[in-house]
């Protein structure tokens, strides 16, 4: 099998239990997670070698943090203790049309202040395959976004293939400092990875005729968008998850990608989720499972079904990360959605 390093920062995370608002909740549901995080235990279940790279305070919290990663066959020898803390986010899950809220604590958090000295980029990427990192983490803070540079240097040195989630986070910078930065670390970029509105806010690219929240795609403006990235940028692949929000718990769940080789356009099967159980990750887990695809040796149209069924699968997790199993995606991906007792 092959080897994925993602970079990034794993948050503690609490939720509300059963579905309820922040006011009432007496208690929080206790997970860890966040963007790469997630991709890595991903790729790791689905029997890749998956090493997650951060920064994470030396006391216990960061102990679990890294402990959970390790639980779900993740590698983490070359994660940084140092900083002043742990993120955090807190998690109100939404319901019929009521939709879900997030709450950041991560302000100085360790992987925010960490620098490229605190990392041996040469021993980390040494018989690695893939890099992924995401929008997220070069928000955090300058010199995240500096780190963040220097990791995909390094990566490209080695030989890797590079892919970007695009995740624009508007709690953590605006679009215009998204695009200053995001476009200039894009040239080291071969798989890019967003939806519709991160191609927009991060890269300034916007499909034609296209509203999630009405459920109108335009699949030509997809495409078209596509041309313009993959022009500009050079990239291999363009892939956009494409969410159609009936509800915080009914969405309609497809993708699209795009060949910049051969210039073919593919628009995957749909999935109706509902009832949704958990939507945080469900991007992660779409990348995670293209990811995936890639590295097994699949043609680009199967590495797309393969994360579009890991995906649509893991809306009916609880917590951040994606624990079903090679097999199940597989079925899924294969036409068996119906959801009858396994005996």
């Amino acid at each position: 099998m092959k080897k994925l390093v993602t970079m990034g920062e794993i948050m503690l995370r609490l939720s509300t239990p059963n579905n309820e608002k922040f006011i009432q909740a007496d208690e929080f549901d206790i997970n860890y997670g966040g963007g790469e995080a997630n991709v890595a235990v991903s790729c790791a279940n689905y029997g890749h070698e998956s090493e997650f790279v951060t920064a994470l305070p030396a006391n216990e919290l960061g102990d679990c943090a890294a402990a959970a990663l390790r639980k779900y066959g993740v590698e983490t020898k070359h994660i940084a203790r140092c900083g002043e803390r742990l993120g955090i986010y807190y998690l109100e899950t939404g319901s019929a049309m009521r939709p879900s809220k997030v709450v950041y604590d991560r302000a100085h958090s360790s992987i925010s202040t960490a620098t490229a000295k605190d990392f041996d980029f040469d021993a980390i990427f040494e018989g690695a395959d893939w890099f992924h990192f995401t929008g997220i983490t070069p928000a955090l803070s300058d010199s995240a976004a500096a780190l963040t540079e220097e990791a995909l240097k390094a990566a490209k040195k080695h030989g890797l293939t590079v892919s970007v989630d695009l995740n624009f986070r508007k709690k953590l910078w605006s679009s215009e400092k998204a695009q200053k930065v995001m476009t200039g670390l894009m040239k080291y970029v071969d798989v890019c990875i967003g939806n519709e509105e991160d191609a927009e806010l991060v890269l300034g690219f916007k499909p034609a005729a296209t509203n999630v929240t009405s459920g109108k795609l335009n699949l030509e403006g997809y495409k078209s968008i596509f041309e313009q990235m993959v022009e500009k940028f050079g990239f291999k692949y363009a892939i956009s998850s494409l969410r159609v929000s009936h509800s915080a718990s009914d969405n309609g769940w497809s993708a699209c990608i795009y060949n910049g080789e051969t210039k073919e356009f593919y628009h995957s099967r749909e999935y109706r989720i509902a009832p949704i159980v958990d939507r945080v990750g469900g991007g992660d887990s779409f990348a995670g499972g293209v990811i995936c695809g890639f590295l097994d040796g699949k043609d680009f149209k199967s590495a797309l079904e393969f994360g579009v069924a890991a995906s649509a699968l893991k809306h009916t997790i609880p917590g951040d990360f994606n624990l079903v199993s090679r097999k199940e995606v597989e079925a899924l991906a294969g036409g068996d959605g119906s959801g009858r007792v396994q005996r």
